[in-house]
């Protein structure tokens, strides 16, 4: 009875010692695992065989990437068909990606379009990270961008918004209805052409409108087939066929738009002014007097310059025209708003005046509005990078060449990093408000134009012209939408996520600027 009992006891320590051990092991396996998952690839959500996970990518880009990542974490595996990627959505991990890890994730992926591309290798947005783009990167920040080249031209800005309100006042004594997205791109593709490519120097007599239009549609024409033939990313092999025929296509694009180009550089050659202070320089001047100087830092093309002012064209007249739109999209739609807005202009500008670029820093408000427009709708929702070496991304290996996506619309409706982020509420950029109002250059929080090194260099001129517009529409109009009292803020599908909808107001003229005596 004794042994029985003594046998019992030792069956059950062993029992227990065996259970231990078990159970010690199955936490270390399982921890291994864990940690070897946590090293490899971030978490990828289901996926179908051949499209991986393009069926859960709607319409609209940069929203469906931002519900996939409240589903999966702010850091996501994704397989668009043959072509991979890694998603960035939180303020968190774009932090590592953007600022600890900048130089690693300092270059630019290539897309299908490329192939059909007529300067590829001469264009400076895609450019590596080395001493060509450095060297671009310097003559933008000092001459072509620099603070003194745009107050130059702050007359050009002066004259289109003077345009277009002339265009709205007539409406407005017509009673005719406006597209206000139609009249602000062409404000933002005339300012443009003009600052880059117009000059005192050539013939007064010539209409230069002629060429800013077609060079709009060929740039619209472009972004259509580059985004159709991105497509072929997803296809592998099978899309270098250019089975539709879109390559072909955007090389009789780009051959159209090399045509322009070189005439008004010869035009711009042949009409060299005596401006050696270069005074009356616009962009086509700087970059053509860098081109024939013998000892320049970087030998620069003629496919060099085209390059550049395609990518000036494409990434400054649709996103600030669509920035200038859901601004005013959101103003009209809260009148709380606009009745903070219109008091702080007057008190600034009065009764006697168009209100002016000077103006713009003493309209704190103003600026505020703008901000937070450009958070809920950044004009460029996605910034594409890839990793130059392999490195650890919270937690996991991304190996390089991996391509990035960092989610600018998510990462500025990060919850951790802003109160009530899904909220049109201006006053956060106020100083009088809490802590995460306070926006730096060093904020990743806020990137509306991207961030550090590979940040917009056209930001400065993009802002000037948004502010300045919006001060001037809600200074001399009073707006009625068309079709009801509130506009329709549904999200459109082009790369700059512009409304689905046509913007279309009818303007009352409060204030005439063009009555007033001189």
């Amino acid at each position: 009875m004794a042994a029985t009992s003594a046998n019992s006891v030792l069956l059950y320590i062993f029992s227990w010692l065996g259970l231990v051990v078990f159970s010690s092991l199955l936490k270390y396996l399982i921890g291994k695992t864990r940690s070897t998952k946590r090293t490899e690839t971030p978490l990828s959500p289901p996926s179908l065989p051949i499209i991986g996970h393009l069926h859960l990518i709607g319409s609209v880009i940069p929203k469906s990437f931002h519900a996939l990542s409240k589903l999966y974490g702010p850091l996501i595996h994704l397989r668009l068909g043959a072509s991979t990627c890694i998603l960035v959505s939180n303020v968190q991990v774009a932090k590592q990606v953007l600022k600890t890890n900048e130089i690693n994730f300092i270059n630019r992926p290539h897309f299908g379009s490329s192939e059909y591309y007529l300067y590829k290798g001469f264009n400076f947005v895609t450019a590596p990270y080395g001493p060509y783009w450095r060297f671009m990167k310097k003559l933008c920040m000092t001459q072509l961008l620099s603070s003194s080249q745009l107050g130059r031209f702050m007359h050009i800005r002066e004259q289109e918004i003077k345009k277009l309100l002339k265009s709205l006042v007539d409406c407005s004594s017509e009673g005719r209805e406006c597209d206000l997205c139609f009249e602000l791109t062409t404000l933002t593709n005339n300012i443009l052409c003009r600052m880059a490519m117009s000059t005192t120097c050539l013939d007064k007599d010539k209409n230069s409108n002629d060429d800013a239009n077609e060079i709009h549609g060929l740039v619209k024409e472009f972004m259509e087939l580059a985004a159709k033939l991105s497509i072929g990313e997803v296809l592998g092999p099978l899309g270098k066929l250019d089975i539709f025929g879109y390559g072909k296509k955007l090389f009789k694009t780009l051959s159209r738009f090399d045509q322009i180009l070189e005439r008004i550089m010869e035009e711009h050659e042949n009409n060299k002014c005596d401006d050696h202070e270069g005074e009356t320089w616009d962009m086509m001047d700087v970059l053509l007097q860098v081109y024939n100087h013998p000892n320049a830092q970087e030998r620069l093309t003629r496919n060099h310059i085209k390059g550049f002012f395609l990518d000036i064209f494409l990434a400054g007249t649709d996103t600030t025209s669509v920035a200038l739109l859901w601004t005013m999209a959101e103003i009209l739609n809260r009148p709380t708003v606009l009745k903070k807005l219109r008091p702080e202009i007057d008190a600034v500008v009065g009764s006697t005046r168009l209100v002016n670029e000077s103006d713009v820093p003493k309209l704190p408000y103003l600026q505020a509005v703008v901000k937070e427009a450009l958070r809920l709708h950044p004009s460029a929702p996605l910034v594409l990078r890839e990793a130059v070496e392999d490195c650890m991304i919270n937690g996991y290996n991304i190996k390089k060449q991996t391509r990035t996506i960092i989610n600018v619309y998510a990462v500025m409706r990060d919850p951790e990093a802003w109160a009530n982020p899904e909220e049109f509420i201006p006053e956060r950029f106020l100083e009088a408000t809490d802590h995460l109002s306070k926006m730096s250059v060093n904020d990743v929080k806020y990137v509306p134009f991207g961030f550090g090194k590979r940040g917009c260099p056209g930001a400065s001129l993009a802002l000037t012209v948004i502010n300045v517009t919006v001060a001037s529409l809600i200074q001399c109009f009073n707006w009625r939408i068309k079709g009801g009292d509130k506009v329709n803020m549904e999200e459109g599908s082009s790369f700059s996520t512009g409304l689905a909808q046509p913007l279309v107001c009818y303007p009352l003229t409060c204030f005439n600027p063009f009555s007033l005596s001189p």
